[in-house]
């Protein structure tokens, strides 16, 4: 079996129909005043006299239906966003929404207890397995995946390896937004049956929602490998070789899926996303706008559609569809890409505060296929790193170390300008961009105790020089310079530097709310949790550039050159010319005319590359000013 959807439409209409009620009865709360019309905000006073009739009809018509955890987080943010629509103050909608979160939730102890088996409807116990799962099965077809939980955990309670149990529970608990309780059943399910395709795609498919994109191909591809024809399991590997960066063997997947499947959704839609970071704008937008036709309900064809171009008013049946969409029964991967998107319209057509909310719904969203950011954990490993790498260790000569000038590494916040200066850099006839490599935050995932204790020896430096090197080859074998522009890799310059130490280094600095904003308005990779959170964005901020100020002061002179993007913007050639001599380049007029370089780019700002430079990116934090507190604090640091 593999993934449905919960269907929380019920939860949505009881959260909406609360919100709607709450204000209807503020409105004409308090007869004596003069201007309480129709739309006044409520008073805090007007909300403690209904709080209890509230309460009453939130324990009447929601408690009594047993919402899992993703059900009741719907119904709670569903209220949240129909009393944001209706313009009332973020203040009273946060307190609202926390005291009905802890009416859903009257146990003490309640969010803990969220990770174990959720609430079910009382049903007759059978101890008779093929009868539990049949009725899980049933539950599953009929979207009760809470129920379905219930009879899958009593099967297990008979016969802890059937396999197929395990696997469908890992079904159950994705519908219900519970990623890592699904990764650990379908582990459970291959390690009693080794050969059960469905339970290798399943957890393929998941670790690649979870951000463990590298992680996710071995058992995709053990999939294929037990079942040939596995449509799916085709068009799921080819998702994570996309984001690996490898179009030529994700397109034959797909074009293979296709010929099989040619009305799969999925399928065109990973077709277009292909098309679009290639420079195929137009192809994109069809692949899309076909899947769209065969299934109008798809969020993803939908939320395609309004990233390979800027949006106009003309656009606003676009929108209307999105939220229509959005409303309807998805789970929180698939809802949160289309929030995502519908933002993306607002700011597009400058309709900020619909713009936040929407971003702010799909960040809630995406939070639950991530593990939070640790601030802590961050810290002790900005600290390990400025306490290893000195500007005295990383004077010294590295035994092991390559003298190839060929790396350069594009490196600053998310959303910082990178891929712009990766663009123009790649325009350069003797220059490549290799776009985001995750070359070097797997070493460090696979070294990381040493790297953390000590400087590295040479056997390893030399490991990691050869390994690096084959790498670039495979992508251009003959270009002067190669630009690796994950934003990961400033936090490891110091690493980078004793393998490479000719290696270039560009920084990219833009007004710090801006990055921060940027990145919160993007769907990134689950592993960059902290760009969920206004506040973890802060410290995050913070963290990064204490650490890129520890590596201007111990990197070599002439090792890293800081581009300040917005002076980019205003002065292109300038900091064009710049760069390119800072790379041991001969001058060329292409590189300025970046955006016709045909070539793929593999980042959320494909589109944005190929356009003339624009300033509206500078300053656009302040069409926010008012929902970005927490980021606020850092005016006064230097972008």
């Amino acid at each position: 079996m593999t993934f449905k959807w919960l269907d929380a439409r019920e939860a949505t209409a009881i959260g909406n129909a609360l919100a709607d009620d709450l204000e209807l009865r503020t409105e004409t709360a308090s007869p004596g005043k003069q201007g309480n019309e129709a739309g006044a905000e409520p008073s805090a006073q007007d909300l403690r006299r209904f709080l209890p009739r509230f309460f009453q009809r939130v324990d009447r018509e929601a408690l009594p239906l047993r919402l899992n955890v993703f059900q009741r987080a719907k119904l709670a943010n569903t209220f949240k966003w129909r009393l944001l629509e209706k313009g009332v103050a973020q203040d009273l909608v946060d307190g609202l929404t926390r005291a009905l979160v802890q009416r859903l939730n009257p146990t003490p102890g309640a969010a803990v207890k969220a990770a174990k088996p959720v609430a079910r409807a009382p049903r007759q116990a059978s101890g008779d397995v093929p009868t539990l799962l049949a009725k899980g099965d049933a539950c599953m077809a009929r979207d009760a995946w809470a129920e379905a939980v219930g009879y899958y955990e009593d099967l297990l309670g008979i016969d802890a390896r059937h396999a197929t149990a395990r696997n469908n529970l890992g079904a159950a608990f994705c519908s219900l937004g519970r990623y890592a309780d699904a990764e650990d059943q379908f582990h459970r399910a291959i390690g009693i049956n080794p050969r059960m395709s469905d339970a290798h795609n399943n957890l393929g498919t998941v670790l690649r929602w979870r951000g463990r994109v590298v992680e996710s191909e071995t058992p995709l591809r053990r999939a294929l490998k037990l079942r040939p024809a596995y449509v799916d399991a085709q068009v799921n590997l080819a998702g994570s070789l996309v984001l690996l960066n490898r179009w030529r063997d994700a397109k034959d997947l797909l074009e293979k899926a296709l010929r099989s499947a040619p009305r799969n959704v999925t399928a065109l839609v990973a077709l277009g996303q292909i098309a679009g970071p290639e420079g195929r704008l137009d192809e994109a937008e069809t692949l899309f706008k076909r899947a769209a036709e065969i299934d109008p309900k798809s969020p993803s064809a939908w939320a395609e559609l309004a990233r390979v171009r800027k949006m106009t008013p003309a656009d606003a049946e676009w929108a209307k569809r999105a939220e229509q969409i959005a409303d309807g029964d998805l789970a929180p991967h698939d809802e949160a890409n289309i929030r995502y998107a519908i933002g993306k319209y607002h700011d597009d057509v400058g309709g900020y505060a619909r713009a936040f909310r929407s971003f702010q719904r799909a960040n809630e969203l995406q939070k639950m296929a991530a593990d939070p950011y640790d601030r802590q954990a961050h810290e002790r490993f900005v600290a390990d790193m400025t306490r290893i790498y000195t500007r005295e260790a990383l004077a010294q000569a590295h035994a092991g170390a390559s003298d190839s000038n060929r790396p350069v590494f594009v490196v600053g916040m998310p959303r910082s300008g990178t891929s712009l200066v990766e663009q123009i850099i790649a325009s350069h006839p003797a220059a490549r961009g290799a776009g985001e490599l995750p070359f070097w935050s797997d070493a460090m995932r696979r070294h990381e105790s040493s790297i953390r204790q000590d400087l590295l020896d040479g056997a390893l430096r030399g490991k990691l020089s050869g390994a690096y090197l084959r790498l670039l080859a495979q992508h251009f074998k003959d270009a002067e310079r190669i630009v690796d522009k994950a934003t990961f890799n400033s936090e490891y310059l110091g690493v980078i530097h004793s393998v490479f130490p000719k290696a270039r280094f560009i920084y990219l600095q833009r007004d710090p709310i801006d990055a921060c904003l940027s990145a919160y308005f993007q769907q990134l990779s689950p592993e960059m949790s902290f760009t969920m959170d206004l506040s973890d964005l802060a410290h995050y901020y913070r963290e990064h550039r204490r650490m890129v100020a520890h590596w201007r002061s111990a990197l070599p002179p002439g090792t890293m050159l800081d581009v300040p993007y917005a002076q980019l913007v205003l002065d292109q050639e300038r900091w064009t010319r710049k760069i390119v001599d800072f790379l041991g380049l001969e001058w060329d007029e292409r590189c300025l005319d970046f955006y016709k370089t045909q070539r793929p780019v593999v980042t959320a700002s494909f589109w944005q590359v190929r356009q003339k430079m624009f300033k509206s990116s500078v300053g656009r934090w302040r069409n926010y000013e008012k929902f970005v507190g927490p980021l606020l604090e850092l005016r006064d640091l230097d972008g």
